[in-house]
């Protein structure tokens, strides 16, 4: 259930198995629902409008791999509040009162599209804001919520692979059905095109998911935000995957509430988990040159 609070705390939580028996770390930094009232106060549309941003309830389809010895971190805050899921400073200089830092990305696709680190709209291109944000507030959401999300992001990263000589990021969200032209799609996994992991690791939950009967492709329509590209070099032994699942699977979109299939797809995810955690650690460690 989504809530509106005067302050978010924590911004995000981490939850560390006991004992770290896998070198896996799921992440939903989308499925946040806790909205500052400052924020719906001065946007233009109403919170269930506001809602279809988020990835609601993939946190709770993937919190349970801690069971398991694997880690999991999510974020508290919504995706139309601050995307964690871009570059830190892609912003669009007109929703700004105030001139924007010089190394602001303002021409990615992306900012053009509405949808930065602070998106410009929500849904069906629905403009969020009535007014230009002052751009100190803009520069106050990254300070405080986007680079201490990204900050611990990566010391779990870089703890796993001191551990294990590897580290595996999978990134978890979810696709509105409405939005495939095509045969309904359950499941799409992005690699950033085979860049950002090892191919085993995409190929054993395309396996694991078809053979529970998962419709699974790859890369497109998603094929991996800026978490993927950013935390996946399998040439130093960091891997990162995205996962992006079907609404209709598990949710029912229209009123924001689990369907009777929740626990199905919810058991599903963890069985593939469980078989991705088996994957050797040598398959996913980085080449050494003959020099080496």
């Amino acid at each position: 259930m989504a809530v509106i609070a005067d302050l978010i705390d924590p911004a995000f939580e981490i939850v560390q198995p006991a004992s770290l028996r896998a070198p896996f770390l799921f992440n939903s930094p989308h499925s946040g629902v806790v909205y500052p009232r400052d924020f719906v106060s001065q946007s233009r549309l109403e919170l269930p409008v506001l809602r279809r941003s988020e990835d609601s309830f993939v946190d709770e389809l993937f919190a349970q791999v801690t069971r398991f010895g694997m880690g999991f971190m999510r974020a508290h805050f919504p995706r139309c509040y601050l995307d964690v899921n871009r570059e830190p400073y892609e912003l669009d200089p007109r929703m700004f009162d105030g001139r924007l830092p010089a190394y602001a990305n303002t021409r990615s696709m992306r900012v053009a599209g509405g949808l930065g680190t602070i998106a410009r709209i929500v849904g069906e291109a629905q403009e969020i804001y009535g007014r230009r944000i002052p751009v100190d507030e803009a520069i106050a959401r990254i300070e405080s919520l986007y680079k201490p999300y990204h900050r611990s992001l990566r010391q779990l990263m870089v703890q796993m692979q001191r551990s294990f000589g590897v580290a595996v990021l999978v990134d978890c969200h979810s696709m509105p059905s409405g939005c495939q032209r095509d045969a309904r799609i359950d499941i799409v996994l992005g690699d950033r095109y085979g860049t950002s992991c090892a191919g085993i690791i995409p190929d054993t939950i395309e396996a694991e998911l078809r053979r529970r009967g998962y419709s699974v492709v790859r890369n497109k329509p998603y094929a991996g935000g800026f978490i993927t590209e950013h935390y996946g070099n399998p040439a130093s032994g960091m891997h990162a995957v995205q996962i992006e699942i079907n609404r209709a699977l598990y949710m029912r979109e229209a009123t924001y509430q689990p369907s009777e299939n929740f626990e199905i797809v919810q058991n599903d995810l963890l069985e593939v988990a469980l078989a991705l955690a088996e994957v050797p650690h040598l398959e996913l460690a980085p080449l050494r040159t003959a020099a080496e």
